[in-house]
């Protein structure tokens, strides 16, 4: 039987004030100076009279040392999850919906599906048409469908008036399956 570690024993997180596991330690001290290489009782020593906590922000310094910094990890903590939620914030979320079409469709049941996804596109958001082709005769039939029906899909968006804005992106096919995404160049 190996005397290996315990599973779990390893303590997981940042490496700050003991749990730090260098002797020697490059430091950066409270006001942001270099004080150079120093031992870990010594920079432990140094955080303690600042009242802050020691830190690990760099493994592998560039002198090959551990670079610490003396700094209140609760602030730091704060700051970081602070900045995570502006990052959130600024995300821009593409939102796309589909509509599904069969190649026998009504021409009624086209309509009401492409108006629902001018809709879509004048809400901002990106919208995917796809054109299904059952099996047998209408696999037959796809490379003649496919840009008949996407033509159509394309005269009926440009009659609905973007005003220059329409974007498309490449149409994929796959199988039974034939897209196309399309969105407004300024939502």
């Amino acid at each position: 039987m190996s005397k290996g570690l315990v599973k779990g024993s390893q303590e997981k997180g940042p490496m700050i004030n003991e749990r730090i596991a260098f002797p020697k330690l490059q430091l950066i001290g409270a006001d942001g100076k270099n004080e150079g290489i120093v031992s870990k009782e010594d920079a432990l020593r140094q955080a303690a009279v600042a009242g802050l906590d020691l830190v690990v922000i760099a493994e592998q310094g560039s002198e090959g040392y551990p670079i610490a910094k003396i700094i209140d990890y609760g602030k730091m903590l704060y700051e970081k999850k602070k900045q995570q939620n502006e990052a959130k914030k600024k995300q821009q979320v593409i939102e796309i919906k589909e509509l599904q079409f069969r190649t026998k469709i009504a021409e009624h049941d086209f309509l009401t599906k492409m108006n629902q996804g001018v809709n879509f596109l004048k809400d901002g958001k990106h919208l995917k048409l796809t054109l299904t082709f059952g099996k047998g005769r209408e696999m037959l039939t796809k490379e003649e469908r496919g840009p008949a029906f996407f033509a159509k899909v394309d005269q009926f968006l440009t009659e609905a008036d973007f005003g220059g804005n329409l974007m498309q992106e490449k149409e994929q096919q796959a199988g039974h399956i034939w897209s196309r995404i399309y969105y407004l160049k300024n939502k």
